[in-house]
């Protein structure tokens, strides 16, 4: 009786130069895909030589490599964002094609098209994928060069400049919040100060625990970040976005009276020590940041702030301390940058620069 579902077939040159397949079956695509790769993957690792070659097709190396990267030291969200590229931007259109048939042609054109319907920025992500691809294909000796080399250049420029709120917006926002019904149901005043207060990002944010406030030092220590995957729902990664994120940050008075408010009265220190800062509004726990960012957004609509999100008040942070006088590398540091110039070039609002130009000159005509 013949095996129901899917088949992934791929051909190899054995040691004694014959040319043999091996073949699995899954019940979907994916999975014969998956079922594949592990069976090339063992059959690499045994006395068999098998091997990537030119007639492999994409949809098969796609599997041996994201096998690899997965025992790499990546972000889980990165490795999901793999994953979506692979699943819904390549292997859709280009999983059949063999590694002879991807030209530098087939690829630039297939970007272009992804850019088209889904924007600069996915596409770029999914050029990373593809060379990630070709590059163990490379390693295969499949393939002379990696074809993403020489396709059209990706750019991904800012929508909109910098946009930082001012101090008497803010004021206004917060005001509005704390008098709205909703909001506050939803936990969003308290929340949106301590954004305010820190520039913090907002899983960074949620990830807070009571144990990574000094209260009486006016400290936060940033350890992780809130994230959503598919196969394990929320969780806490150990380490924000970058080594960076690492930090401690001083907090203002006026954030500590919030934060001491909130502290409950009926819960033991050793217990309230693991607990969230800023818990999901009905069920406690992990907060959903993509959730949250909703809820952000229907609030500052009806406040009559719209198109205002959670990275707005890092502007402000960044921009309030340029205005002070503060330093881009300060700045940095606060909102958890490794580059002094990406805070600069992208979280600092401009402003008007007392250069000295104007002065020397004023007198040319």
């Amino acid at each position: 009786m013949a095996p129901s579902g899917y088949k992934a077939v791929t051909r190899y040159r054995d040691w004694d130069g014959k040319v043999r397949q091996v073949k699995r079956h899954g019940a979907t695509k994916g999975a014969a895909r998956r079922n594949l790769a592990a069976a090339i993957r063992d059959r690499s690792s045994g006395t068999s030589q098998i091997d990537i070659n030119a007639e492999t097709k994409l949809s098969v190396l796609s599997e041996v490599w994201f096998e690899e990267i997965k025992g790499r030291d990546l972000s889980p969200s990165t490795v999901q964002a793999y994953r979506d590229r692979l699943d819904k931007q390549i292997l859709p259109s280009l999983g059949e094609l063999k590694l002879r048939e991807l030209s530098v042609g087939v690829v630039d054109r297939h970007l272009a098209a992804v850019k088209a319907a889904h924007g600069p920025s996915l596409a770029k992500t999914t050029r990373s994928v593809l060379s990630g691809l070709f590059t163990l294909a490379c390693r295969y000796d499949a393939i002379a060069t990696n074809p993403c080399r020489d396709v059209g250049r990706i750019s991904v420029k800012p929508k909109r400049p910098p946009t930082a709120l001012t101090i008497e917006e803010l004021r206004r926002l917060h005001q509005w919040l704390s008098r709205d019904e909703q909001s506050v149901e939803r936990d969003l005043p308290d929340l949106i100060l301590f954004l305010t207060a820190t520039g913090l990002r907002i899983g960074e944010a949620l990830a807070v625990r009571w144990r990574d406030l000094d209260l009486d030092e006016c400290t936060v220590e940033v350890r992780g970040t809130v994230l959503r995957l598919r196969a394990g729902g929320l969780i806490i990664k150990p380490s924000p976005k970058s080594a960076a994120g690492l930090r401690i940050l001083e907090l203002p008075s006026w954030a500590v009276t919030m934060l001491r408010r909130r502290q409950p009265d009926d819960v033991g220190e050793d217990e309230l020590a693991g607990q969230q800062v800023f818990p999901a509004p009905l069920a406690g726990g992990l907060r959903d940041p993509n959730n949250t960012l909703k809820m952000m957004r229907q609030a500052f609509k009806h406040a009559g702030f719209t198109g205002v999100t959670s990275h707005y008040f890092r502007k402000t942070v960044a921009t309030l301390m340029d205005d002070a006088g503060l330093s881009a590398r300060a700045a940095a540091d606060q909102l958890g940058h490794a580059k002094p110039s990406l805070t600069a070039d992208i979280y600092m609002g401009r402003r008007k620069r007392a250069t000295g130009a104007a002065e020397v000159l004023e007198d040319l005509f």
